[in-house]
């Protein structure tokens, strides 16, 4: 059912009488904050920095004045007189500071008429919930004389993003623990180098750097980076530093592998050998976990990067790998959403069929620690509002953390779209060898590779690979 539409109506001059009053109560939040310093271009560190706004002077004043004084403007705008009001002064004092989480209204009342020029003068009031005066003043307008009715404005709906908030709780998280010794696999380049080392100063990891010594040094000195106490373990080419990295950690002596400057296959061929690999029972998959900017939680996508075209029982450990991912990052029972272009089943679309297979294996226990469902179209994943006009009862449906994709291609495009057209981060992590593989692109920023740390760190502390 439609929402009724809303009007604004005026009071013209003649219809207001001194003593006349009106208010509106509004409860600050920190995306207030945000939007009035966007707006404004006002980034004053008492109103947007905690730690600057916490020090004596301020006494914790973390919100704009002038937040409380545009209520007083909505309410001579929208309630008395409303629509029609030209503003023609103000003058206002600010008393008390306005916190996040404040509820303040708002109150102006009719203190003088001129009727020569159609003026009115408003004593104008803030309050907060405690009753406190935080604003005190006096505004001046002129009245409208028509008589106004006009729908209410619908206001755009804003989403705001602070990049790496999901990142730092990742890090956070990680630092609990020790640091895990990672070989990073020909780390021949600046991007490589600079990531591992920004990776150690966070606490994450332990570097072991993997590659022909001479190029790894040449890099480092070109880049300006101090090498000093890191473990180089010399191999004469890419090939053969993927080797050996995946010798140490069969040996045990690393807890996960990072590419470094090399291609993907080449770490993949020495990780996935019958005879020389790190291959387990579980089929290896690759998860993103994409920090999106609408999106108020990270997602897990999952796999876009190594199986091309998986079977069923290969998405049953595509499934359970992502599910013990977000596990170990602390989501007790993720949501999975086994996403296809549709949410019924058809045999004409087999991505519905194995779907619903991979629904009835996690009822039987071959899928475990997850609430699975599908198929699921993109939609009705990740939007609450398309499941229901869809009527689809589930309690992944809108809400989902995973998102299983078809196929490779799919999941590519996918993963790509949200990064580049959507802002989106994407940390990405291959699971299913005996460690965790930290699979980083040449555009990685070093905070992304960080991130990659963290989720290798986590996922090695919950799996029980010794650090």
């Amino acid at each position: 059912m439609m929402e009724p539409l809303r009007f604004i109506e005026n009071r013209t001059f003649d219809e207001i009488a001194v003593g006349d009053t009106a208010s509106l109560t509004r409860t600050l939040q920190a995306q207030d904050i945000s939007l009035f310093a966007l707006a404004s271009g006002d980034v004053n560190p008492a109103h947007l920095d905690k730690e600057f706004a916490a020090t004596d002077r301020f006494h914790g004043v973390i919100a704009h004045g002038l937040w409380g004084g545009s209520l007083i403007s909505a309410v001579l705008g929208t309630e008395l007189p409303g629509p029609g009001t030209i503003y023609l002064g103000q003058s206002l004092r600010f008393l008390h500071p306005v916190r996040i989480g404040d509820a303040v209204t708002a109150r102006v009342t009719v203190r003088e008429k001129d009727g020569s020029r159609q003026r009115l003068l408003l004593d104008c009031v803030c309050l907060n919930g405690r009753g406190e005066t935080v604003i005190t003043g006096e505004a001046e307008v002129l009245a409208p004389t028509e008589k106004v009715r006009r729908p209410r404005a619908l206001l755009p709906e804003v989403h705001l993003h602070e990049r790496g908030v999901h990142w730092n709780h990742l890090i956070e998280a990680a630092r609990k623990f020790s640091p895990a010794l990672t070989a990073i696999v020909h780390p021949c380049d600046a991007a490589s180098l600079e990531g591992a080392l920004t990776a150690r100063d966070a606490g994450l990891i332990v570097p072991v750097l993997v590659g022909p010594r001479a190029k790894i040094e040449a890099a480092a000195h070109v880049a300006r980076l101090a090498l000093d106490g890191i473990e180089i373990v010399d191999a004469p080419h890419s090939h053969a530093a993927a080797e050996r990295a995946v010798e140490l950690a069969r040996a045990g002596q690393v807890t996960a592998l990072m590419k470094g400057a090399l291609h993907t296959d080449e770490v993949l061929a020495a990780v996935v050998s019958r005879t020389s690999g790190l291959r387990t029972e579980r089929r290896m998959s690759h998860v993103y976990v994409l920090d999106v900017p609408s999106c108020p939680k990270p997602l897990f996508l999952t796999d876009a990067a190594v199986n091309i075209a998986p079977s069923l029982e290969e998405k049953r450990d595509i499934v359970q790998n992502a599910i013990d991912l977000a596990r170990a990052l602390g989501i007790a029972q993720p949501k999975v959403a086994i996403l296809s272009a549709v949410e019924t089943i058809s045999t004409k679309l087999g991505s519905t069929l194995d779907a619903a297979a991979l629904c009835k294996m996690a009822e039987r226990g071959q899928i475990t620690g997850g609430l699975v469902d599908g198929p699921l179209a993109f939609d009705n994943a990740v939007s609450r509002a398309a499941a229901a006009v869809k009527a689809i009862a589930s309690p992944v449906a809108g809400d989902a953390d995973v998102l299983v994709v078809p196929d490779l291609v799919s999941g590519n495009m996918l993963a790509k779209q949200l990064i580049h057209l959507a802002g989106a981060d994407a940390a990405g992590i291959l699971l299913g060898a005996r460690v965790p593989i930290i699979l980083t692109s040449r555009s990685d920023s070093a905070e992304v590779r960080m991130a990659s740390c963290a989720l290798a760190q986590l996922f090695a502390h919950r799996a029980g690979i010794p650090c």
